[in-house]
């Protein structure tokens, strides 16, 4: 099975990822989070600064996780195709191009799980922006790419709520 969470920057995807790591209902899956930081100090521009380059870097890292037979990742192709969209550097041309290729591989993911940002403080970790704006501008485009590709997305959720709350969401929806 291959789960992605998809959603705008600092919403807890990496945390609920930690967290079912933890868990024995999923200790036969691999686990991949965010790797910006190791990107980033590769020389790979990050969040408006992102060059198309580097953006086919993380589609290639989001595209080579789905090789796996059991995966959860904090990331998906949406995230990335956003990023892309919303990059001050990248004509609107070419993220219209990288869209149309990239959204290819959503109907590789089994299920997609849309992280709300609603309730979450904004955490600066050292290498994404700490913008509001952008996190607003970032979530509004995930959310134009999952409906303009709801008919690739084979079982989608939205979850909000505590930690606690969105692990308990997914397990409903995996396991019952």
């Amino acid at each position: 099975m291959k789960i992605g969470f998809a959603g705008t920057m600092s919403c807890g995807k990496t945390t609920l990822v930690n967290a079912l790591k933890e868990l024995p209902e999923f200790k036969d899956y691999n686990f991949a989070t965010e790797r910006s930081k190791y990107l980033r100090d590769l020389g790979i521009p990050l969040n408006t600064d992102s060059t198309i380059k580097g953006q086919v870097v993380f589609l290639a890292e989001r595209a080579s996780e789905l090789f796996y037979d059991n995966i959860i990742t904090d990331r998906t192709v949406i995230d990335v195709i956003a990023f892309t969209k919303l990059a001050k550097s990248i004509p609107h041309y070419m993220g219209d191009d990288f869209e149309k290729l990239a959204s290819n591989l959503i109907k590789e993911y089994d299920y997609i799980f849309y992280v709300s940002p609603d309730g979450v403080e904004l955490e600066d970790n050292g290498v994404r922006t700490t913008d509001p704006e952008y996190r607003i501008k970032i979530d509004k485009e995930i959310k134009k790419i999952i409906k303009h590709n709801k008919q690739k997305i084979k079982n989608f959720i939205e979850i909000s709520g505590t930690t606690e709350e969105r692990i308990e969401k997914i397990k409903q929806m995996l396991f019952s």
